[in-house]
């Protein structure tokens, strides 16, 4: 069973701005108070974009290279609200929206499940948040992380894969990424799945959930909205964090909030990503941070055995935002990411590959290493 994951897609702001049906670009932020300021930035650096785009622009070169890969299940963190709500969030500095009516441009990607436990999907309030869900759901697609109620936000995303078992793909968030205590779901009250911190209780929690749903031949998914944006260190608990989820019986952490990729992970034959960066933004031209390469991003292909969970192999292609726009990366921007990845994932015991095809591979050795 094939997964793709992916970190933040955020087509709100800039990116909305391009698509056929812009909304209001009005922004509240201390620099910038007009969304197509984000199109003239990346215009300034790489050069004109025809406006508006297709639906399929923003993603570019990655659709291809998802459909050569055919995953059986595609994972997504939307970090964006869906509405024309301009309920703007007090106490944040940066708001994203996308109107509804562009809402083809998610679908171009075909996610299988869209993540919703981080710190923008309330950038518009409980009112942006229901709407968000509303044209979600009238558009078929599937959400974990975020609800009405706690019960809603706590429910995860159920895949079927073809008589080869389910995909349960959880989500919440945590204080460290900026999604606000306040957010959290209650029993009357929309908001995320919110976990303060990762504590042994927090992941028993969790673990008890995944439990309670997960039947023989399903793979569990624990997407996580966590840790800074820039920086390779993972702080110590939530390694032991990521552990006890794997331990309780999840498959796949799935972590995303930094802008670029961060450690990966083989713990007892399952898959861990700390960070799987930014995948669609606009945050191209923007100065600052260039030593971590934030233009350079990574799909990821997670091969699993349905039975166990246990990792078959992972593979990435590595692409690049130019134009507001997914790429494939030169062979010399993969093999910048190779050995960064590899030099950050070398004390969790991975070792990544540049292959022939351009693409970057965890060693078979790692993935298939015995429990």
């Amino acid at each position: 069973m094939t997964l793709f994951v992916c970190g933040d897609v955020m087509l709100g702001r800039g990116v909305d701005q391009l698509l056929p049906h812009p909304g209001d670009p009005t922004l509240r932020e201390p620099a910038l108070r007009d969304a197509r300021a984000y199109v003239e930035l990346a215009e300034a650096a790489n050069g004109p974009i025809p406006r508006p785009v297709d639906f399929s622009w923003p993603w570019g070169d990655a659709l291809g290279a998802l459909d050569a890969a055919a995953p059986d299940v595609r994972v997504v963190n939307l970090e964006a609200s869906v509405t024309r709500s301009d309920e703007f969030a007090p106490a944040k500095a940066v708001h994203y929206r996308m109107n509804p009516a562009n809402l083809p441009c998610l679908a171009a990607a075909r996610p299988d499940a869209c993540v919703l436990a981080n710190n923008h999907v309330l950038d518009f309030g409980g009112r942006g948040l229901e709407e968000t869900l509303d044209v979600l759901a009238g558009a078929g697609l599937r959400t974990a992380g975020a609800g009405r109620d706690a019960g809603e936000a706590r429910r995860p995303a159920v895949v079927g894969v073809g008589g080869r078992g389910r995909v349960l793909v959880f989500s919440f968030g945590m204080a460290s990424s900026g999604i606000p205590g306040s957010w959290a779901a209650t029993e009357d009250r929309a908001g995320v799945d919110f976990v303060p911190e990762p504590s042994d209780a927090a992941a028993a929690e969790v673990v008890d959930r995944v439990r309670q749903v997960k039947r023989p031949g399903d793979v569990a998914v624990a997407s996580i909205h966590w840790g800074s944006n820039w920086g390779y260190d993972v702080p110590r608990d939530q390694i032991r964090f990521a552990h006890a989820l794997i331990d309780g019986g999840v498959d796949v952490v799935h972590g995303h909030s930094s802008h670029h990729p961060r450690p990966l992970e083989v713990y007892r034959g399952k898959l861990v990503l700390y960070g799987c960066g930014d995948f669609v933004d606009d945050y191209e031209g923007i100065a600052g941070h260039e030593e971590y390469r934030d233009d350079l991003r990574l799909a990821y292909f997670v091969s699993v055995m349905p039975e166990t969970g246990r990792l078959v192999g992972l593979w990435m292609a590595p692409m690049q935002a130019r134009q507001i726009r997914l790429r494939h990366a030169s062979r010399e921007d993969s093999e910048w990411l190779r050995a960064v990845l590899d030099r950050v994932s070398r004390g969790f015991g991975s070792r990544i590959d540049l292959e022939p095809d351009g693409t970057l591979a965890l060693r078979p050795a790692q993935a298939l290493s015995p429990a």
